[in-house]
C-alpha cells in the first residue's frame, strides 16, 4: 500500500514493479506505460492489469507492451491470440474486452491449451488444430453472442425506484461540501499542526512536509491507504486532479486519509472548545426569543475488528438538532451556523444575554432533549440508509466471491485427481503432483470460508447512540435591537418577512404548477433552498430560492448556504424574484445561475443589487 501510494504521489518515485496482485482494485493513472514481463493464464487479466492505468483521470495516451517468449510454443500460442484480439477490437471496438473472461477454447481454459501446447507442439497436426481452435473462440459472432448475453439485465428496477434514486442522487449533490470549504480548513488547520505546503498552479499544492504527528495518527485512526512524507500535488476539486500537462494530484476530500489525520488531530486538540459552546446572531430573525443548536456526532459500525480492537466505523454523520422556548425539537439537514455571525465587541456579551428573560428557558437539561430527539427521529434514518446500502453491496460481494472462488477450487480439485490418476500409472508430473495441487484447492475453499465469514461480519450494522459534540444559542438580530436600542441595520431589514415570504412561495409554487412541475415547499427544513420542484416528464428536479421584495428595493439578500446550493447545481438551481407592485399585482423573475463564486470564509449573508439581478432575469419557464 505505501508503495503505491509512493508511486501515486511521490515525483521520486518513477517506476513500480508489481506481481499479479497489482492487477484489480487499485488505480494508477500517474503512469501511462505499462509492460506484462508475465503473461497471465487467463486472458482476461491483461485488460484488468492496463485497466489501472487505462481509466478516469488519464490524461495522457497508454501504450502496453505484452512481453512474449519467442520462438516457444506457448509464445505462438499467446501471440496468435493477441493478434486475433486485435483484429476482433478493430471490429467491435473496447468492449470486446468485457467478455474476455467468458472466452473458452472448445470449452477448456487457455491454460490447458498452453499446456498442450507445451507438450505437444512440435506436432504440425497439432499446432494447426490449436490455431483453429483460437480462431473459434475469437471469432467476432460468438463475441458478440458474449455481449449481448452480458448486456442482458439480471437486477432489474422498477422506473418507480430508478426515479427515487436519481431523485436522492440530485439532493445529495445539492447537499455537498463544497471544496472551497475544505480547502480552507485543511490549509489553516495543516499549518497549525506543523505542516507545510506550497502553492504550484491555481488551487494545487505541493506538499513538501507532512509531520511526524500527523503521520503517526494515521497508523491509528487509519483503515486504507497511508499518509505519506510528502506529496508532489494535492488538489480539493475533482477538475484539478489531472490538468493537461501538469503532475497527478492527490484528491484530497473527505475519506482521504491527510485529510482524516488532520482532521481527527485538530479535533482532539480543540475539542473543548466546541463544548464550551458560544452564542452567534441570526440576522435573519427579526424576533426577540433565542434558540439553541446541538451539534451531535452519530456513527454506524459493522461487526469487523481494527487492528485496535475497536469495531469499524462505516459510516458517520454529523446532526444538527435545534430547540426552541416552546420545547419542540426539529433536525436541521445542513450546516446552520453558516449562516450565522459572532458578536460584535460593541453588543450584549454573553452572560447579559443569558441573563434575559427571554432566555430563562435555557437550561442544562437541553442537551439530554436533543439527544432524545436523535435517538427517535434522526438515528433510524441514517442506520436504515447504511444498512440498505450495505446489504445491497453484500449481496453482490458473496455472488462475486463464490462464483470465482468456486469456479477455481473446481478446477484444482479436478486437476488433483487427474494429477493422482497419472502418478498412479507412473507418469507423475516433474512440475505439480497431485499433493500440490490439492492443496492449492484447499487453500482455496478456506479463502473462500474465510472471505465469507468477513463478509458476515460487514453485514452486521448496528448504530452507536450520538454523542453531543457541543452547542451554541441563537440570538434573534431582533433581540439585539431591542437590548441596544439601535435599530435594525439595512441589511437586516431587507430580509423576508415571514408575511411576504409565504406568499412569495405560494406565488412561485403556482407557476411551478403551470409549467407542469410538482412543487414541494421545503422551507421550513432549512435546506438551503425554498421549494423542490420535480419535472414531471423527465423526472428530474430542480431547487428554487424565493426573494420576495417591493418593486424598487435597493438589495436582496442571500445567505451563504443559499450560494453553496446554487453552486452544488448550478444547472437546477434558480433564484426566484416575486416582485410585489401596487395592490395584489407582482411579476415573477426567474435568474439562472445566479451566484458566480463562493463566499469568504467569514461571510454569513450577501447583498446583491436587486436592479443587476432583475437585469439577468428571464420569465419563468
Amino acid at each position: 500500500m505505501k508503495a503505491q501510494e509512493s508511486f501515486r504521489h511521490d515525483p521520486d518515485v518513477q517506476v513500480l514493479v508489481a506481481t499479479d496482485a497489482a492487477g484489480e482494485g487499485i488505480n494508477l493513472q500517474r503512469a501511462h506505460l505499462m509492460v506484462n514481463y508475465d503473461l497471465p493464464w487467463n486472458p482476461n487479466r491483461i485488460e484488468q492489469r492496463f485497466g489501472r492505468i487505462h481509466r478516469i483521470g488519464q490524461n495522457e495516451v497508454c501504450h502496453l507492451w505484452n512481453l512474449v517468449a519467442e520462438e516457444t510454443r506457448e509464445g505462438d500460442v499467446y501471440r496468435t491470440l493477441l493478434e486475433k484480439l486485435e483484429q476482433a477490437r478493430q471490429a467491435l471496438g473496447g468492449q470486446v474486452f468485457d467478455v474476455l473472461g467468458k472466452i473458452q477454447f472448445e470449452g477448456r481454459p487457455l491454460r490447458d491449451l498452453l499446456i498442450q501446447a507445451i507438450r505437444y507442439g512440435e506436432r504440425p497436426e497439432i499446432r494447426a488444430k490449436l490455431t483453429q481452435v483460437i480462431a473459434d473462440a475469437v471469432d467476432r459472432s460468438h463475441l458478440q453472442d458474449l455481449l449481448e448475453e452480458r448486456a442482458l439485465a439480471h437486477d432489474v428496477m422498477d422506473a418507480s425506484r430508478v426515479a427515487r434514486v436519481r431523485e436522492d442522487m440530485e439532493r445529495a449533490e445539492a447537499r455537498r461540501l463544497q471544496p472551497h470549504y475544505t480547502e480552507s480548513f485543511f490549509l489553516e488547520a495543516f499549518k497549525q499542526l506543523g505542516g507545510t505546503t506550497r502553492q504550484r498552479e491555481a488551487r494545487r499544492y505541493e506538499v513538501t512536509h507532512v509531520p511526524a504527528p500527523v503521520r503517526n495518527r494515521d497508523r491509528q485512526i487509519g483503515t486504507g491507504e497511508p499518509v505519506l512524507p510528502r506529496y508532489e500535488r494535492i488538489a480539493f476539486e475533482k477538475s484539478l486532479i489531472a490538468p493537461q500537462g501538469q503532475p497527478l494530484a492527490a484528491f484530497v476530500c473527505p475519506g482521504h486519509p491527510l485529510l482524516d489525520a488532520t482532521l481527527d488531530l485538530t479535533l482532539e486538540r480543540h475539542r473543548d472548545l466546541l463544548r464550551r459552546g458560544t452564542v452567534l446572531i441570526d440576522e435573519s430573525d427579526l424576533g426577540t426569543t433565542p434558540r439553541v443548536l446541538f451539534y451531535l456526532e452519530h456513527a454506524v459500525q459493522d461487526a469487523s475488528v481494527l487492528k485496535s480492537g475497536d469495531r469499524r466505523t462505516i459510516s458517520k454523520q454529523m446532526l444538527y438538532v435545534e430547540l426552541d422556548a416552546t420545547g419542540q425539537a426539529r433536525h436541521l439537514h445542513y450546516a446552520p451556523y453558516l449562516d450565522y455571525r459572532p458578536l460584535l465587541p460593541d453588543e450584549p456579551g454573553v452572560d447579559v444575554l443569558l441573563a434575559r428573560p427571554e432566555s430563562a428557558w435555557i437550561t442544562r437539561d437541553l442537551e439530554q432533549k436533543a439527544l432524545a430527539h436523535a435517538i427517535a427521529e434522526v438515528v433510524p434514518e441514517h442506520l436504515k440508509e447504511v444498512r440498505d446500502r450495505r446489504s445491497a453491496w453484500i449481496g453482490k460481494a458473496r455472488a462475486a466471491v463464490k462464483d470465482r472462488l468456486t469456479k477455481e477450487i473446481g478446477y484444482w480439485d479436478h486437476r488433483a485427481e487427474d494429477l493422482k490418476f497419472q502418478e498412479q500409472a507412473g507418469k507423475p508430473n516433474a512440475r505439480l503432483n497431485s499433493q500440490e495441487a490439492r492443496r492449492r484447492a484447499d487453500d482455496l475453499q478456506a479463502r473462500l470460508q474465510k472471505r465469507m465469514e468477513q463478509l458476515d461480519l460487514e453485514a452486521q450494522v448496528s448504530a452507536l447512540p450520538p454523542v453531543a459534540l457541543g452547542g451554541f444559542v441563537v440570538v434573534p438580530a431582533g433581540l439585539i435591537a431591542l437590548m441596544t436600542g439601535r435599530p435594525l441595520t439595512g441589511a437586516a431589514q431587507a430580509i423576508d418577512t415571514q408575511a411576504s415570504a409565504a406568499r412569495a412561495r405560494a406565488i412561485v409554487m403556482e407557476v411551478e404548477r403551470k409549467l407542469g412541475f410538482e412543487a414541494t415547499d421545503r422551507e421550513y427544513e432549512k435546506l438551503g433552498y425554498d421549494i423542490e420542484s420535480r419535472d414531471a416528464r423527465t423526472g428530474r428536479l430542480r431547487f428554487l430560492e424565493v426573494k420576495g421584495r417591493v418593486s424598487g428595493a435597493a438589495t436582496i439578500t442571500v445567505t451563504k448556504n443559499e450560494i453553496l446550493y446554487s453552486l452544488n447545481k448550478p444547472e437546477d438551481f434558480v433564484l426566484a424574484i416575486v416582485e410585489f407592485l401596487d395592490g395584489d399585482a407582482h411579476r415573477v423573475h426567474y435568474v439562472r445561475r445566479p451566484f458566480q463564486r463562493e463566499p469568504d470564509f467569514g461571510v454569513t449573508s450577501v447583498n446583491y443589487d436587486f436592479r443587476e439581478l432583475l437585469t439577468r432575469a428571464e420569465r419563468p419557464a
